[in-house]
């Protein structure tokens, strides 16, 4: 996580990229095994879901957990930071909503 010039930048920063802040909504709802994440997320591949999850654990937004089993069992949670910033995630999804509502209004 690098610091920007301006706060919002940061955040952006931070969360931007290919699912990133929907990977995010997704564990708020709890923690959810990889298979899981891409089975909620068809849209992306599974090497760049993989990049994804490694960065946001990098940035300390999420905690990989890895259980010792065959085959290994990997989990995903919001670590206290994730958790933190949901409630910015969920404004910007609500922005996004009234912003679809006005391009669906305006090509009617």
């Amino acid at each position: 996580m690098k610091k920007s010039y301006c706060p919002i930048d940061t955040f952006i920063n931070v969360v931007k990229g290919k699912r990133k802040a929907t990977i995010i909504l997704h564990l708020f709802q709890g923690e959810k095994r990889y298979s899981e994440l891409v089975k909620l997320l068809p849209q992306i591949s599974q090497r760049m879901l993989t990049k994804q999850l490694k960065e946001l654990e990098l940035d300390g937004l999420i905690h990989r957990n890895v259980y010792p089993e065959v085959p290994p069992r990997v989990e995903y949670s919001l670590t206290e930071l994730g958790n933190k910033i949901h409630p910015a995630l969920k404004g910007m999804y609500k922005g996004g909503i009234l912003f679809e509502k006005s391009i669906d209004e305006s090509h009617s």
